[in-house]
């Protein structure tokens, strides 16, 4: 499989080549991690966009901010790479509508962590990407699987938008949450993640522990949850023991470990299982659910609650997490689906 991937060409070695014009659509944390690559690969970036709403009258990186349809009337042709993320659908359609009318690529950067997945990435991890291939539940996660490897190497949409499932499909038919769930929410922000549980449980659950490290999220949280019954709520961020760690939210939703961020005492789940014991966990903690799995060694080994995971972090999250998981507990099946979002965001590994 990967040597089937390695016979392609990445994104990044298409913009080396391309004699064509390198736009950049986008002007956040990725954009920015992006053209930091173009300059150690020795890209020229010709100039940013960003949508209609976005452009105004401003700079990033030393480039001014510009409407695409300005650069159509400048440049007969050019190539876009995307570097922002979103999961609107009308966002996701104009870039597919923008793919019509030239080359577009999404060079894929992490979004914490320095590793990219290029050609060396693959060639470094080809036993471990492998063996987590064997190691999936169905043909369809499997699917996804080389879907997602071929997408972040090349940076072509076909491979993102043909491996897209519907999350009634995990939660219906792999996670089949029961109305007797003790639900463990990490990283549950303002209660989006609450209320997706709830839908799925008809508003029947045993127990909520919700989990959320930065003050105001945790501020709608606690307003979101008031009226809820058996629901505990934990301004603390979890890690693979219990420390203070420094958190900083300079990603908008995101909150990550990050020097000179507000000091904050993180947890382990196994700690918190001595109160509880977990049916269900979810985890999407901003690139921390490595370090989260390692401080519930135990709860996996002896109660086998199901996993909902976040896979898309960082680039050695889509082996290294699920080899943890099987590790302390051999019994889990895994499987692998990825939502809407482009680029791959809402990547989940789904464990029963």
């Amino acid at each position: 499989m990967v040597r089937e991937i390695l016979k392609l060409k990445s994104s990044w070695e298409f913009l080396q080549e391309t004699e064509l014009p390198v736009i950049l659509y986008g002007t956040g944390n990725g954009a920015d991690k992006i053209i930091d690559e173009l300059e150690r690969l020795g890209v020229k970036l010709y100039g940013v966009t960003a949508s209609d709403g976005f452009v105004r009258k401003r700079q990033f990186r030393g480039f001014e901010v510009k409407a695409l349809s300005d650069f159509e009337n400048e440049l007969e042709d050019f190539v876009v790479i995307i570097g922002f993320g979103t999961q609107r659908q009308e966002v996701i359609d104009n870039i597919i509508s923008i793919s019509k009318r030239h080359k577009v690529l999404v060079p894929c950067v992490p979004v914490y962590g320095d590793s990219i997945i290029n050609r060396d990435f693959l060639k470094k991890n080809l036993l471990n990407i492998k063996a987590v291939y064997y190691e999936l539940a169905d043909k369809k996660s499997q699917e996804v699987y080389k879907d997602f490897l071929r997408f972040e190497f090349t940076g072509e949409l076909e491979y993102l938008l043909r491996s897209e499932t519907e999350k009634d499909e995990a939660f219906k038919d792999i996670l089949q949450l029961t109305d007797s769930e003790s639900y463990l929410d990490l990283g549950a922000y303002r209660g989006d993640t609450v209320a997706e549980f709830l839908h799925y449980t008809g508003g029947c659950y045993d127990s909520i522990t919700a989990v959320e490290p930065d003050r105001k999220s945790f501020e709608k949280l606690q307003d979101f949850a008031k009226d809820f019954n058996f629901c505990k709520l934990l301004n603390k961020g979890i890690w693979s023991e219990e420390k203070l760690l420094e958190f900083g939210s300079a990603l908008g939703r995101g909150n990550s470990i990050s020097k000179g961020g507000e000091s904050i005492e993180a947890v382990s789940v196994d700690s918190l299982c001595t109160d509880s014991e977990f049916t269900y966990i979810k985890a999407d903690i901003e690139g921390c659910e490595g370090e989260m799995l390692k401080g519930a060694q135990n709860t996996l080994k002896k109660l086998k609650p199901k996993l909902n995971i976040a896979a898309y972090h960082r680039s050695e999250d889509f082996f290294d997490i699920p080899l943890t998981i099987r590790r302390f507990n051999p019994e889990y099946k895994i499987y692998l689906r990825h939502h809407r979002y482009i680029p791959c965001w809402d990547m989940n590994f789904y464990c029963v």
